[in-house]
């Protein structure tokens, strides 16, 4: 692993962290909120400066930012303060780091399917020599869902494949114009004993296939990331599964140096990105307190009852959430540098 990968991971990651932090700076602003700090990492300030009434700051752990706005946790009485602003504006600065965060995905996405050499589809076009799935499967079948989960590209179709522990599978194709249910489908290459036994057709790229592609892939990362939420949540995946900020540059400077051109190693660096920026801003928005999702439920509580929850109350409920947070981090971190050594 050279040290230009592991600078880059490390670039790559304070760049999606900065991007969510923007979100909320410029909405906040926006809507007349006063912004104190804006920070950039944690721990103690590397670099800061006064501009206005914001301070700016570059601190040393490179595990996050935050925005911080006047009365996030106190009520005061100044129309400036966060907590004083009306509810559907204190909902758009928090979602804004999320949104931001989904919104740089696509983008990054837009780019790597720029770099591939054709957009791949859904469609079969041929079968592998010892294909099991010839069996039910024809040419130009187009995928419309494999055990249910609906295919949008062809990396859902590899989710579908793998991460459900069945021999055969329920899949539903487009062909000749109509659905058709498939039971029992059995996926294997007799030789290789891959699950993959079938090609798909290329599509050429053009602005509005790249885009579409693009669109689709962002959805598909997107609830990726909370399938694997919910396995996480019901025991399919356990604490060992987990990585934090530096198992996830570890991962990424792995992923690039594979990568034997410099096109193949932006590629990789660019999708990686992607599936991260994607994933900070789905976790984002779980309902957990000190969580921007955590602070949304406060904030729909409050537009339903038309009377806000008690800042002191909501204020410890959220110092609850991030201490946990904090310890959850701490040890994720320590299996992270555990797994560096062995």
């Amino acid at each position: 692993m050279s040290f230009l990968s592991i600078l880059a991971a490390i670039i790559c990651f304070g760049v999606i962290i900065l991007i969510h932090e923007l979100g909320h700076f410029f909405v906040a602003k926006k809507c007349g909120v006063r912004v104190l700090e804006f920070a950039i990492g944690m721990g103690p300030a590397i670099f800061s400066k006064q501009i206005g009434e914001t301070k700016y700051s570059l601190r040393l752990l490179p595990i996050g930012g935050y925005c911080a706005m006047d009365g996030e946790d106190e009520s005061k009485d100044d129309p400036r303060a966060f907590r004083s602003r009306p509810v559907w504006q204190r909902i758009l600065v928090t979602v804004a780091g999320a949104v931001m965060n989904i919104i740089l995905g696509f983008f990054l996405l837009i780019a790597t399917t720029c770099l591939d050499t054709a957009i791949t589809t859904t469609t079969v076009s041929s079968f592998h020599a010892n294909a099991t799935s010839s069996q039910w499967l024809q040419k130009d079948d187009r995928f419309v869902s494999i055990n249910g989960l609906h295919i949008f590209t062809a990396s859902d179709i590899s989710y579908a494949l793998q991460n459900d522990n069945c021999e055969t599978f329920t899949v539903v194709v487009e062909r000749s114009g109509e659905k058709i249910k498939l039971e029992n489908v059995k996926f294997l290459d007799t030789e290789t004993q891959g699950l993959l036994d079938f090609y798909v057709y290329p599509q050429a790229k053009t602005v509005g296939s790249v885009l579409s592609q693009s669109v689709k892939e962002t959805v598909t990362t997107a609830r990726l990331i909370w399938i694997s939420l919910v396995d996480l949540v019901t025991g399919k995946y356990g604490f060992n599964d987990l990585s934090g900020v530096v198992g996830i540059v570890d991962s990424t400077a792995d992923i690039v140096n594979q990568g034997e051109t410099f096109r193949e190693k932006c590629y990789s660096l660019l999708y990686m990105m992607s599936f991260i920026t994607v994933n900070v801003g789905i976790f984002n928005l779980i309902p957990f307190p000190a969580l921007d999702g955590g602070r949304l439920v406060f904030l729909i509580i409050e537009g339903i009852r038309r009377k806000p929850i008690k800042a002191e109350t909501e204020g410890k409920i959220h110092f609850i959430g991030l201490a946990l947070l904090m310890l959850l981090m701490i040890a994720i971190t320590f299996q992270d540098v555990s797994r560096l050594f062995k």
